[in-house]
Order: C-alpha cells, then structure tokens, then sequence
C-alpha cells in the first residue's frame, strides 16, 4: 500500500489594498492663532530690568557701606510722607491699573485680529484668511454686479459691511441681487463663523 504524501494546504493569503475613494473627513472649526506678543513682552521686560537692575545696584551700594542714591531716598520721603488722596499718589496708582488691565487683555487674548479662521478637514492644519484678502474678493463679486459701479467692503469677525454706488438700474434690484452674490461669495470662502452682512446701496454722481 503507497502512501501518498499529504500536500500542505495553501494558506488563504490575502493581498492588502490601498483605498483612495477614502471619504473626506468631517470639517472641524479650527481655534484662532496666539500672537507671540512680542513688543509688549519686551516692552515689561526692558522696563522690570532697568528697575530691578537699578534697585539692586543702589541696595549694594548700601550694604557696602556708601549711602543710598538721591532717587531713592527721594522716592522713599514722597511715598511716606504724601497722603493717599494726593493728586500724584492717585495718578500714579490709576496708570498702574491701566497698564495691569492692558497686560491682562494682551495675555488672555488670541490677537491677530486680521485673520480669519476658515473651516478645514479634520486634521492638525489650522488655515486662516487675512480679512484684507477676504474684503478684496467680496469687493470683486460686487463688482461684478450689473450697476455697481464703486464698491467699498468693510470686514470684521462677525459682520461685512458693502457700501456701493450704482450708474443705472433700478435700486432695490441691484441691491437684492448683490445682497445674494455677496453672500454665495461669503460662503464660498469657507469661514468658520458666518458674519453679518449689510449692504448699502446709493446712485453715484451724475
């Protein structure tokens, strides 16, 4: 009797593929940018320098023996001696809270005003839309209205202001349509946020 050697069986192997028809992503509001904040940065640390560098020279003066510097012993008599509702004491106190307030704002705020976010897939790529760049293509659809004949476009975070001048045509007409060309051109530029758009209309100079 022959014994037939057994054949291996053939494993089931299975050839990866790569999909490309992948779904875009959902769209994700991306956050504003942080401004680095550099010139009032360096503005505090100039300042805070001089005057710490200054105090510490004259407490060494002090400590070895020489005598205190005149702005220091006349910053000293002015502070003990005035009272707290002289004139000085409370412009000087007021100037400090200004100065606190604008550090607070400047440090709890994103900045970069000009920009504004757009919306984008969902991944780690923030993209923003200078509002200068957004006023000149609002201000090319307009433009592009029969009767508009001069176009300014004001742009803010959340409203876009139209003033324009028309040569001819009716216009209630003319503002209706670009009341509507003005907003299928603001959503076409994909901002996170929709602004408010108001649109004035006024016949040019005959």
């Amino acid at each position: 009797m022959t014994q037939h050697p057994q054949q291996p069986a053939a494993a089931d192997t299975e050839t990866p593929t790569t999909r490309t028809d992948r779904a875009p992503g959902p769209l994700r509001t991306p956050s504003r940018w942080w401004s680095r904040r550099r010139i009032p940065a360096a503005i505090v640390a100039l300042v805070l320098s001089a005057a710490c560098g200054a105090l510490l020279f004259d407490t060494v003066r002090v400590r070895t023996g020489h005598t205190a510097g005149a702005w220091r012993k006349s910053l000293t008599h002015e502070l003990s001696t005035r009272p707290l509702n002289d004139p000085w004491i409370i412009t000087g106190a007021a100037v400090a809270v200004v100065l606190g307030l604008w550090l607070l704002v400047i440090a709890f705020t994103p900045g970069h005003r000009r920009l504004l976010p757009l919306t984008a897939p969902d991944t780690d790529v923030d993209v923003m839309l200078d509002r200068a760049g957004a006023a000149l293509l609002l201000r090319d659809a307009a433009l592009r209205t029969p009767g508009v004949s001069e176009a300014r476009i004001r742009v803010r975070r959340r409203h876009v202001t139209a003033r324009t001048q028309i040569r001819f045509r009716d216009a209630e007409t003319v503002e209706n349509e670009l009341t509507e060309t003005l907003e299928q051109q603001i959503s076409d530029l994909g901002l996170a946020s929709s602004p408010r758009l108001t649109v004035r209309v006024r016949p040019g100079k005959t």
